[in-house]
This record gives C-alpha cells, structure tokens and sequence, in this order.
C-alpha cells in the first residue's frame, strides 16, 4: 500500500440535509476501506451524539466534536480536532468529516483551503447527498440546503428506488438550473464504488483561487479572517446565523423507563407535529430485549433492531422547523410505559 505523508492526507467532506443518508455512506466508507486507517469526525446537531451509536467504528479513529453545529464551532472544535489528528503518532490514511444536516459547508472548506492546513492535508472531494424522494425546491427555503448543493463535487442521488423516473428527473433539471454542469451519482442505500468518490482530486482547483457562486471575490485568506470575526460575535450561541434564519430547532430527549410501543405507534401515526424534518435514535420498548434504532425523515420511519450492549435508555433528537419543544417533550413523556412490565410481548 503506498504510504501517505501527512502533507498528502485526504480529506473528504460528507454533507447533506436532514435523513440523506450521511451516516449509510459514511458506514460504506469504513466498511470497504480495507488495509486504511481511516479517522472520522462527526459532528451532531443536538444534545446526544446519536450518530456516534450507530456508527460502526468509532474507537480510535474517530474524535468527536462539541454539540451544535460544525460551521458554528468550527474555530473551537473542528480545527483543534484536526490539529490532533495531524498530531498523532501512529498516522491516518484518511480523514473524513460528516456535517450535520443543517450545515453550511463553505466555512469548513475554507478551513482546508484557506489555512495552514492546506500544507498538511488535501481536500480531495465535497460529497453531498441528496435525498431524491423528499428534496423539493422548498428546501432552497433553507439557506443551508442550497449552500450544500452549490459547493458540492459530487452529487449523490440518494433513495432513487422510492421515486418514479418523472420525479427524479424534475429534481436533475432543478439541480442544473443551480448548478453548472452538476457531477451526479445515482444510488440506493448511499451504495456507490468508492473509486467514485474517493481519491478523486476534485478540489484541487479551488485551492488557488477564490470561491465564485455567490461567496465574495476576495482572496479566502481575507474571507476565512471575515468568518472567523463572525464565529467570534456568535460563539455564545448555539445555533449560527444561518440557523436562526432558516428556524431550526433541535430538541433531545432521554428517559430511563421504557417506551409503551402502542402509544408510541400512535404518536408517530396521529400526533407527530408536521413540523419535525427529521428525528433519530436508540429506542427501549417495554417487553422488548432489544435495541431498536429509530430514523425517521418527513413520514417515513424505519426501526432496526439489535441487542443491548449498554443498560436500556431512550435517547431520541428531533429536529424540524419552529418546533413547540414543550408540547413535543410532553407528547414523549406520555408514550412511556406506566411500568415495565406493561407490554408482555413485542413483535417490532
């Protein structure tokens, strides 16, 4: 295997809004990356790191990065990260970064190519992955759902099963009608040949000029100093600019009593506010020893099951547009069970 230095270490930015299916490729990735050492950080909007559950790996080769999102800690938090990746004696082959659903990629571009970094590492590729079945123009309500399709390299058309050739047509010539010459993969389950998005070199253009499609013109060593002033005046928030804007809310909730699997059924089928873009995490049923995974995105939702390897908790994150945190709180809290023993048999 050829040994990479680490002023050759590539890196690859994983983005995409809301239940894409960040985390299936990101799992591609690290399943099919034989004989590499591959370090990963993710980065969760909310107050449980779900996605570090339901990884495969995260010993190791993963640092986790301080809740909220990675374009808003990224002078506190991302770089510090890098920096002890880099710093490491025993030396990785790959750094990946998974954003979260609601990041604005640009300012962790700009961390790669318009910092010191940019001698220690390169920045093969920006992948954005595109839910085919629920993106709708209305997304682009969401500035950080445009910025993700504007600065991406490669495009994947994710969950292109769930749709007729009409729909994902309409949504190509959308994505043209932003984009120039948009470089597009078709896939289902995020499964795509890794050659395809890997070791691809398809930034390397952009490390010696300036950003075009609407960022300023200006040298990006001025534009990463004018980022870093507006990390510096919001760093006491936990949501960033474009956040506010776009009216994000993200709510977690944790219990140590079980679920009543019937009125939690009930409440995802009759009272799940329309509000709620996406919602993930680990579930304990009463009467049930398993663990159940939970995803959901728009009215779609998915339980796969496992055994516990830690002590049964419910731990769930909700994140939608301008949601009644209180009222969703209570709605949970009303799902669980009156005793453990409550359901004596559950078939999920």
């Amino acid at each position: 295997m050829l040994e990479i230095s680490p002023s050759e270490l590539p890196v690859t930015i994983i983005t995409g809004f809301l239940g894409s299916g960040k985390t299936t490729l990101l799992n591609q990735i690290l399943q099919n990356t034989h004989n590499l050492k591959v370090a990963v950080l993710v980065n969760e909007f909310g107050d449980i790191n779900i996605d570090s559950q339901l990884l495969i790996s995260y010993e190791d080769d993963m640092v986790e990065l301080s809740n909220g999102c990675i374009c808003c800690t990224i002078n506190e938090g991302l770089v510090k990260a890098v920096q002890r990746i880099l710093a490491k004696e025993e030396k990785v082959d790959r750094l990946i970064i998974e954003t979260t659903g609601v990041a604005d990629p640009l300012p962790i571009i700009l961390t790669f190519v318009g910092s010191d970094f940019r001698d220690f590492t390169r920045l093969d590729s920006v992948i954005t992955v595109v839910d085919a079945e629920t993106f709708t123009p209305e997304h682009f309500e969401s500035e950080a759902a445009f910025k993700q399709i504007t600065f991406a390299d490669i495009l994947l058309l994710n969950k292109t099963d769930l749709v007729d050739e009409g729909q994902l047509r309409g949504l190509e010539t959308y994505i043209a009608s932003i984009k120039k010459s948009p470089r597009i993969i078709y896939t289902n389950y995020a499964q795509v040949p890794l050659p395809l998005i890997l070791d691809v070199g398809l930034t390397k253009s952009k490390q010696a000029r300036s950003f075009q499609d609407g960022v300023p013109s200006t040298p990006i060593a001025s534009y990463v100093e004018k980022k870093e002033q507006e990390h510096h005046q919001h760093h006491d928030h936990h949501h960033s600019p474009h956040l506010e804007a776009d009216g994000f809310v993200s709510m977690s909730f944790q219990s140590d009593k079980p679920f009543d699997v019937y009125k939690f059924q009930k409440f995802l089928t009759d009272q799940l506010p329309v509000e709620v873009f996406r919602a993930k995490g680990i579930i304990w049923f009463a009467g049930s020893e398993l663990r159940h995974v939970f995803q959901l995105c728009g009215q779609r939702s998915d339980l796969k099951s496992d055994r516990w390897s830690t002590p049964p908790v419910n731990q769930l994150v909700f994140i939608g547009r301008h949601l009644d945190t209180d009222k969703l709180r209570q709605q949970l809290n009303d799902c669980l069970a009156t005793s453990v023993t409550s359901v004596t048999s559950v078939t999920v």
